[in-house]
């Protein structure tokens, strides 16, 4: 007697297809389909997605939007060029980055009980928006920003941490970078600083 054949294992989600869900959400809540408290419940279940099927049911009721250029995440499809994605992963450790480093358009942070620091101070501006997706659980997050670099957080997610962030140096700079925070931080702290950027 022939035996079914076994299921097809789901398929893993990878960061890229989490990061592409998010965009979608981002894009909904700036246009009102979704409201803020929508907004976090996705963002926390896309975050904690671990397969494609997992996924799906997240931006099943945004995509089919007339007139909407908005795409759904497909397994096995490019991620952004490395010029534009870069992600920085650790454990239990520290995380600089200083000097003169070129800024990706976005940059996600996946760091569990770590001490990070990234200082923006010198770095080389390729966009004018750097978006930082966070995915942090314990330890600290620290910005280093250069005076006209302003911060805004509202689409980031906290829990059980402190946040000690400012919009910007308050000295009426000319905006130079705009930072968008976004993702989620559980059990740790962030914080910003502005330095006049080195000679």
């Amino acid at each position: 007697m022939p035996t079914d054949p076994p299921s097809s294992p789901a398929l893993r989600a990878s960061d890229a297809d989490r990061d592409r869900v998010i965009e979608l959400l981002r894009a909904a809540v700036a246009d009102g389909r979704l409201d803020p408290v929508e907004f976090d419940e996705r963002l926390d279940a896309t975050l904690a997605a671990r397969t494609i099927d997992a996924l799906a049911p997240l931006t099943a009721d945004l995509i089919a939007v007339p007139g909407s250029a908005l795409t759904p995440p497909i397994a096995g499809t490019p991620a952004e060029p490395a010029a534009d994605l870069l992600t920085i992963k650790e454990k239990h450790g520290t995380v600089r980055r200083d000097g003169r480093w070129t800024l990706p358009h976005r940059l996600a942070l996946r760091t569990a009980w770590c001490d990070v620091m990234l200082d923006l101070t010198n770095a080389v501006c390729s966009a004018p928006e750097l978006i930082i997706e966070l995915r942090v659980r314990g330890g600290n997050v620290e910005l280093v920003l250069a005076p006209g670099m302003v911060v805004d957080a509202n689409e980031l997610s906290v829990r059980h941490s402190a946040l000690a962030i400012s919009r910007d140096a308050g000295d009426n700079a000319p905006e130079t970078l705009h930072v968008r925070l976004v993702g989620r931080m559980r059990h740790g702290r962030i914080g910003t600083r502005w330095e006049a950027p080195s000679r």
